[in-house]
């Protein structure tokens, strides 16, 4: 497996690396991208310590950790010449904007599914590949100038009057284009989920009953996540966003 992702755990709960390795271990053994995990550490300072002799290509690890944390390890290796990616593995959601500003390559919750898990693999695989350039990604124009915004960075698309609002962790963009139009160059990654709503499948998080101010009364939704924000589903929808949640494909 020379070529496989060189995977580093960091993790104070032993059941929580155990866990996070067997999944790594189910991705190599059943989808791409290939992968191994080279170690499984228990704090932040053994891990930089690690990291300065030897190299990794992905950092699972957690943020509330006994000395030096997830949030702070991850600014220390900034240092270094080639830093792993990360991925944020937590059981405490309100950090996913702190660990984007940090340009984690995706920041997944306690319990981790295993479809996830991939999903930010191949992310990493991209990445460590010198392939992020090459992403697919939509151009808006913000302030006099143009912003090339990675597909993989968005969260949804949501139509509102004349314009559409592009939704990233960090940012909100505003596009002329139609988004029937738009929709034509998404691609797989993402699901319509109301006549003026899509939505990248990683950020689904949940599907329930809400009181829903656009509709007028109790209907479906789904909340995004790492925004935690609520996107109505369409009744014509609703089957489809259950069966891809059912399904494991959000």
């Amino acid at each position: 497996m020379s070529d496989a992702l060189r995977v580093l755990i960091v993790d104070d709960e032993p059941l929580a690396r155990l866990r996070l390795a067997q999944l790594v271990r189910d991705v190599a053994a059943t989808a791409d991208p290939a992968a191994e995990v080279i170690g499984e550490l228990s704090h932040g300072d053994e891990a930089l310590s690690w990291l300065a002799r030897q190299r990794a290509d992905v950092l699972l690890l957690d943020i509330q950790m006994p000395g030096l944390d997830g949030m702070a390890l991850v600014a220390r290796l900034q240092a270094l010449p080639q830093p792993p990616a990360v991925v944020f593995v937590t059981a405490h959601a309100e950090h996913a904007l702190r660990a984007f500003e940090l340009e984690a390559t995706d920041y997944l919750t306690k319990p981790v599914k295993r479809e996830r898990l991939q999903a930010a693999l191949a992310r990493a695989a991209r990445r460590s590949a010198g392939a992020t350039a090459d992403e697919a990604v939509i151009v808006v124009s913000e302030r006099g100038r143009l912003v090339r915004v990675p597909l993989a960075e968005v969260l949804y698309l949501k139509a509102e009057l004349k314009y559409v609002t592009l939704r990233t962790a960090l940012h909100t963009y505003v596009l002329d284009d139609p988004l029937t139009e738009i929709e034509q160059r998404l691609g797989d990654r993402f699901l319509r989920v109301h006549r003026n709503a899509i939505v990248a499948k990683v950020a689904v998080r949940a599907l329930e009953r809400r009181a829903s101010e656009e509709e007028g009364a109790e209907g479906w939704a789904v909340r995004v996540a790492p925004t935690d924000e609520w996107l109505a589903v369409s009744r014509r929808q609703a089957g489809a966003v259950r069966e891809a949640l059912a399904a494991g494909g959000l």
